[in-house]
């Protein structure tokens, strides 16, 4: 359990990790997985169990007691697999180690959060405002 819910760490497999994120894709766990190994972080991988809604009570019919529902329930949609990704250091914290610029690319670029939000291929590291002149 976290002091905050800025620093999550559970059990994962087993494992205590710091959560990184949870409820990803399959594409953003393995992106986040290979960028955090390529960091030197060791990462564990879940599955999150598929949360199920309650099915919505029948409307019963004018004339339901006289003769039996015979409608058939449409089938249940497939659902992507959702992740739950870690790192075995609870001291990690995501927003901590791309504004603190600790995340490299594998191009030796620093992490940026347009990067890490993979809203951008490639991470231009920019001069921080406060170093411009």
């Amino acid at each position: 359990m976290a002091i905050n819910k800025n620093h999550p760490f559970e059990d994962i497999d087993g494992v205590k990790c710091a959560v990184v994120e949870a409820g990803v894709s399959a594409e953003r766990m393995q992106f986040l997985k290979s960028l955090l190994e390529l960091n030197g972080y060791t990462v564990v991988v879940a599955a999150e169990a598929e949360k199920k809604a309650p099915a919505p009570p029948p409307t019963p019919s004018p004339d339901a007691e006289s003769t039996p529902s015979t409608t058939p329930e449409p089938p249940p949609t497939p659902v992507d697999p959702k992740y739950k990704i870690g790192v075995t250091d609870v001291t990690f914290n995501s927003t901590n180690a791309i504004y603190g610029r600790l995340l490299k690319t594998a191009d030796k670029r620093v992490v940026t959060m347009a990067y890490w939000l993979q809203k951008e291929k490639v991470s231009r590291d920019e001069i921080p405002y406060f170093e411009k002149k």
